[in-house]
């Protein structure tokens, strides 16, 4: 389909049944490597010519025999510096890598938090495996778990991989697993949690099951283990991923997970447990949720991959100390 050499794309002559079509759709037919909008921003950059020089922009309309020359700008350096992060990286190729991130680690740069993050740590290790996601070299973030939620996170390193994860997310096919060490008994023990989930109008920090304006969330439950008939262990598939999606949908519920100090409504210390695993459960240091089961298909393969986390040693020893008492 197209001739590559030193960064120069030669799309093929446009056939008849491309009369008519918009140069970025057409293009992005031509070069599936790429968004549509990672071609519509070189369109504007005006790395696309066509052999009779024509001024071209993204709605200029395609005619038959009309073939195009693209030239690739080398990658720019994202903004965010490489540091050498120790990751613990449980798959790799040239396309993706899956990552079990241990709990505090931001995933993404923000103000606040510049340093010492996910992305951080990715741009050292990959260097040169990244091709550029639009253009620059980062890897590309396709879904997040919060910076005190531990577990697996898959990414991806170039455009191609980008645009086939991200559309598996936003079609919810992507199986996600979470652990979670929660106040109280779910009643009913398992059920299929279906609301709206928006920013609260009460405190902006803070997610909130809303009557309107929300995001669809939906959330399937299953009680696993209750100690002390006071603290539970509780598995969670996602059918979507709304932001701090199970915290909210589990608090709302009155079982707000052990360690959460957004969604833990005051009383929750007043928990009926022995004194010492009393202790144990209100002065656990995060929220006590593991991103544990992660499956999808390969973006550029096709092949069927998932991926298992053991719980961390922070949340194993919770457990099993709930156990033994």
């Amino acid at each position: 389909m197209d001739n590559l050499k030193n960064n120069i794309l030669i799309s093929p002559p446009a056939a008849d049944s491309d009369r008519g079509m918009r140069l970025d759709r057409f293009l992005s037919g031509c070069f599936p490597e790429f968004s549509r909008s990672r071609i519509q921003q070189l369109v504007k950059s005006g790395c696309v010519s066509a052999d009779d020089d024509l001024a071209l922009d993204n709605s200029f309309r395609i005619r038959p025999g009309d073939s195009f020359t693209l030239e690739i700008p080398p990658a720019v350096e994202a903004v965010p510096r490489p540091e050498n992060i120790p990751l613990n990286i449980v798959y790799e190729d040239a396309d993706i890598l899956v990552v079990d991130k241990p709990a505090g680690m931001t995933v993404h740069p923000a103000a606040g938090a510049w340093d010492g993050t996910l992305v951080n740590a990715l741009l050292y290790h990959c260097r040169d495996s990244l091709s550029g996601i639009g253009g620059v070299l980062r890897p590309g973030i396709v879904h997040r778990i919060d910076k005190d939620t531990s577990g697996l996170l898959v990414v991806a390193k170039n455009d191609a991989a980008h645009r086939g994860l991200s559309a598996q997310f936003a079609e919810h096919s992507v199986e996600r697993t979470y652990f979670a060490v929660v106040y109280g008994v779910p009643a009913p023990l398992s059920g299929r949690m279906e609301t709206l989930i928006g920013r609260s109008p009460f405190n902006r920090k803070k997610m909130a099951v809303v009557e309107r304006g929300g995001k669809r969330a939906v959330t399937n439950y299953q009680t696993l283990e209750v100690f002390h008939n006071a603290v539970s262990l509780v598995q969670c598939r996602l059918e979507t991923g709304r932001t701090h999606q199970i915290r909210v949908h589990l608090s709302s519920r009155g079982n707000a997970l052990v360690g959460d100090q957004l969604y833990t409504k005051s009383g929750k210390s007043s928990v009926v447990l022995p004194s010492a695993l009393k202790t144990l459960v209100n002065d656990f240091p995060r929220q006590a949720l593991h991103a544990a089961t992660l499956g999808f298909i390969h973006p550029l393969s096709g092949a069927l991959l998932h991926f298992e986390s053991g719980f961390p040693q922070d949340m194993q020893a919770l457990i099993s100390a709930l156990k033994s008492k």
